[in-house]
């Protein structure tokens, strides 16, 4: 069951508007089973640009019912319906809107013709509700009026749901106002992920890295983020339309890949810390650092040479870590070196690796 709408509104700023008129039409699917149709007193001026555009006045709604004396009806007419509209976005926000200021948490499942009929009518050269019906064919009488546009909007939305021949489009664009399908597509999300060690990044819907975040478990991590509540996590859960990984065997590799891709990258969600260079050298200038890798065949490897971090790799055979010119020519460079020396040192510090070796540099290496 459809509930087909229209709503006319004072304009004014975001959030602040009140309603003027609303136009609700029952459709099951093939004919109208009910209707409601009213103008609405806002309890506040309209502006001068929407009574031109709408030709609704101050002086027409000095009687109108306030949408208190609506709420109810727009409740029952409603109930059990997935609201329709062009534009569903704004519709749906002034009904919200008006519930909340009366304390209700108003919630209906959302279809929007204008998504609907950039897939199913993508010739069309314009989706707004007029130019549309133009293209289509479809007559409009009182245009800016909500009952004049929720019954163009009936007539657009029988000819979209006869284009939809297998049935899916209009299923799949509802929004669900128990976040179904943002849980779906969060779950999709987590499914590809690897429950390993590892760094983990947020990609937006332009791809662009908006968070980098790093753990043993990089599914567990991921889904923590999604989990929770800050206005921060909230903003990323918004944006995120993809997370990729890399692996890294080991802590020390998580946190040298983390910072230095902080670095990098710079995140717009990440909080990126000035961390102090390393104010002493290491032990010994020149020293191969080995962890545990990817895999139980593999290798995390850090070269460190005249006391400057070459570079890092993952190896499998022992001759790759023995012959010191097949390793540099496998290392991933390293742009920060001091960084990286710092993350080494204080790691070094407190935690311990497979092994350290010492190496024997010579001049001609």
């Amino acid at each position: 069951m459809y509930a087909i709408l229209d709503i006319e509104t004072t304009g004014g700023k975001f959030n602040e508007e009140g309603m003027t008129e609303i136009a609700i039409h029952k459709f099951d699917g093939h004919q109208i089973v009910d209707q409601f149709i009213s103008l609405v007193n806002p309890e506040r001026d309209i502006q001068e640009f929407v009574v031109k555009l709408t030709g609704i006045n101050n002086k027409m709604l000095r009687n109108a019912p306030k949408f208190y004396e609506v709420a109810k009806r727009i409740i029952e007419i409603t109930e059990g319906c997935t609201i329709i509209a062009h534009n569903a976005n704004f519709d749906y926000r002034i009904l919200r809107l008006e519930f909340k200021r009366l304390g209700y948490d108003f919630k209906r499942n959302t279809l929007c013709t204008v998504a609907l009929s950039k897939k199913l009518i993508p010739e069309s050269p314009s989706h707004s509700l007029g130019k549309l019906c133009r293209f289509v064919g479809i007559p409009m009488s009182d245009r800016h009026r909500a009952n004049g546009d929720a019954l163009a909007t009936i007539q657009l939305f029988k000819l979209l749901l006869e284009k939809d021949v297998h049935k899916s489009i209009i299923q799949q664009s509802i929004k669900y106002a128990d976040n179904r399908q943002e849980k779906q597509r969060l779950i999709k999300i987590l499914d590809k992920l690897p429950e390993k060690q590892g760094v983990f990044y947020v990609h937006n819907e332009q791809g662009t890295i908006i968070f980098i975040g790093r753990g043993k478990n990089i599914k567990q991590e991921t889904n923590k983020l999604f989990l929770k509540e800050t206005p921060k996590a909230k903003k990323i859960l918004k944006r995120v339309n993809d997370v990729s990984y890399e692996e890294t065997g080991n802590v020390l590799f998580t946190r040298l890949k983390y910072h230095l891709e902080l670095t990098r990258l710079k995140p717009k969600f990440n909080v990126i810390r000035k961390r102090k260079n390393a104010d002493k050298n290491f032990n010994h200038d020149n020293l191969l650092i080995v962890d545990k890798g990817r895999g139980p065949e593999e290798h995390a490897v850090i070269l460190i040479e005249n006391n400057i971090v070459l570079g890092y790799t993952y190896t499998n055979l022992a001759f790759q870590e023995n012959n010191l010119s097949i390793l540099k020519s496998m290392l991933t460079p390293i742009e920060s070196a001091d960084l990286a020396k710092t993350i080494i040192k204080n790691y070094l510090l407190k935690n311990k690796v497979s092994k350290i070796v010492r190496l024997q540099i010579e001049n001609n290496l």
